[in-house]
C-alpha cells in the first residue's frame, strides 16, 4: 500500500492554540467553508494578523485541526486497544468501543474526516491526505487485527469491519436510527465468530 506524504505542521503557540480551539469548534458545528478567517480571529481573540503570521493561510489551520483530531483519535483508540482483553476478537471490538465512546463526546454530527472530504475532495488540497490517510490507517488496522482470527482471509475481512464501521459512523452522524456503532459492534462480533469457526489451512 502507498503512502501519502503528510503536510507539514506548525509550531503550536499559545495564540496559535487558541486559534486551532476556535476553528475546531467552528469547522466542525458549521463547516469548513462556511467559516471564515474573520469568524475564527474573533472566536480565538487574535487580530487575524496573528493569525496569518502564526498559520500562514487559512488551509494550514484546517491542516491543523484535522490532523489534531487524527492525532488525538489515534491515542484515544490505542487506550482502548491496551485496555482490551488480548484475545484477537476483543480487540476488534474494542475499535467499535472506542468510536461508540469517542462519538459520544466529540463526533455528534458524525466522523470529522468523512465530513471533511465532503468539502475537500481536492487530492491537492493540504489537508486532503490526513483525511484520506487516517482512513486507510484504520483499514490497516482492521485487517492486521483480522490477521490474527482469519490469516488467509485478512484483507476480505478486514474490508468487511472497516465498512461496518465507517457505515455506522455515517448513520451516526445522520441520526438514521439509534446507536449504530452498537448495532455494527454486533455485526462484527457475528461475523469473526462464523471467521473463526470457518476452516483455515494455515492452521
Amino acid at each position: 500500500m502507498g503512502t501519502t506524504e503528510r503536510p507539514q505542521r506548525i509550531t503550536m503557540t499559545p495564540a496559535a492554540r487558541r486559534v486551532l480551539e476556535a476553528a475546531a469548534r467552528l469547522f466542525y458545528e458549521r463547516g469548513i467553508h462556511a467559516v471564515g478567517v474573520d469568524l475564527i480571529a474573533a472566536e480565538a481573540g487574535v487580530t487575524k494578523k496573528t493569525l496569518y503570521d502564526r498559520y500562514g493561510s487559512k488551509e494550514q489551520v484546517v491542516v491543523e485541526y484535522l490532523a489534531d483530531r487524527d492525532e488525538r483519535w489515534r491515542a484515544f483508540l490505542a487506550q482502548h486497544l491496551d485496555a482490551a482483553r488480548p484475545t484477537p476478537t476483543a480487540r476488534v471490538l474494542a475499535v467499535f468501543d472506542a468510536s461508540r465512546a469517542w462519538s459520544a463526546e466529540h463526533s455528534s454530527k458524525g466522523c470529522s474526516m468523512v465530513n471533511a472530504h465532503a468539502e475537500i475532495s481536492d487530492p491537492t488540497h493540504p489537508a486532503h491526505p490526513i483525511i484520506t490517510g487516517q482512513k486507510q490507517w484504520m483499514l490497516t488496522l482492521f485487517t492486521d487485527l483480522a490477521a490474527d482470527i482469519a490469516p488467509n482471509q485478512a484483507d476480505p475481512l478486514g474490508r468487511t469491519l472497516m465498512l461496518l464501521h465507517e457505515g455506522a459512523l455515517v448513520a451516526h452522524g445522520l441520526n438514521v436510527f439509534p446507536d449504530p456503532l452498537t448495532h455494527a459492534r454486533e455485526q462484527a462480533q457475528a461475523l469473526l465468530a462464523d471467521s473463526e469457526d470457518s476452516p483455515n489451512p494455515h492452521r
